[in-house]
Order: structure tokens, then sequence, then C-alpha cells
């Protein structure tokens, strides 16, 4: 099980029994102060610092005791915002005609980056479709090799 892994399974409890939406997690390491970035929302939508401060004084306790991490990190909550990054299957479907610009692990069809609309998820196959921004393809892209989905704000 990854660090991600367990992290989630340790956190999510707890976030979900204060009423928020668990979004998601990010750990970056560094050598010198890795960070432990914790993505939570409402149903309403859009989360106040209160909000924040109130989970981050409940999860670092937690942290605290149960060390999932040994080396030094900060704790990091936030809403998942506007461009917000799309972590699982079910995430992407909440966001159906949206825009989402996406980086995968490893080329696909040539390219690593794609933006466009996205279409469709489809569940069996595990992908997402996108209509590129040129709107002269759709590409269907394997949600197992994307490294990074986020939302591409539209004003």
């Amino acid at each position: 099980m990854s660090q991600e892994q367990v992290v989630t399974e340790l956190l999510r409890p707890i976030v979900e029994s204060m009423g928020f939406i668990w979004w998601g997690l990010e750990y970056h390491y560094n050598s010198m102060n890795s960070i432990l970035r914790i993505y939570v929302d409402t149903q309403e939508g859009g989360i106040g610092i209160d909000d924040i401060v109130t989970i981050t004084e409940q999860l670092n306790p937690i942290l605290d005791v149960e060390q999932p991490i040994t080396t030094n990190y900060t704790l990091e909550v936030s809403s998942p915002g506007l461009d917000r990054i799309l972590f699982t299957l079910a995430q992407c479907e909440q966001f159906i005609g949206a825009t989402v610009h996406c980086r995968l692990r490893f080329p696909f069809e040539g390219k690593r980056k794609f933006q466009g609309i996205m279409t469709a998820v489809d569940h069996d196959k595990e992908t997402i479709s996108l209509t590129l921004a040129d709107g002269a393809a759709e590409v269907h892209l394997p949600f197992t090799q994307i490294d990074k989905a986020r939302i591409v704000p539209q004003f």
C-alpha cells in the first residue's frame, strides 16, 4: 500500500465524520520539508478558513500519534479550488462537459499533455474521453496513466 493510501485510510473517515467531502491528497516529498496537502470540500461547494483550521486541528494530533509519514513535512488543508485536480473516475464524471487538462505518466499517441472537453467516463475500461481543443479529434485516455487531471476554469 502506498503512503498516500495509508494516509487516506487514516484521515478520510475523520474528515467525512466532520461533515466534509474528502476530495483527495497530494504528497510532495522533499529532503528538507515535504508537503502533505489534503483537499476537502462541502456539499455546497467551497470551504472557509474556519473549516480549514478546524480540520487541521483534528488531523494534526492523529498524524503525530500514528506517524504514517516519518520524514519532516508540513500539513496543508485546502479547498480543491476552481482548477481542482480530479483524483478519481467518479470525480471526473461530475465534470463531464468541462475543459480538462491532463498530463500523462507516459506518452499516449505520442503526447503526454492533452486538453479538451471531457465528453465521457468509462468505468469498465477506466478511461476518460476528451474532445481536443481544436474539436477535430477525440481521445480516450487510460485513467491509470494520468499523472494529473485538472479542471480548466472558464471565465
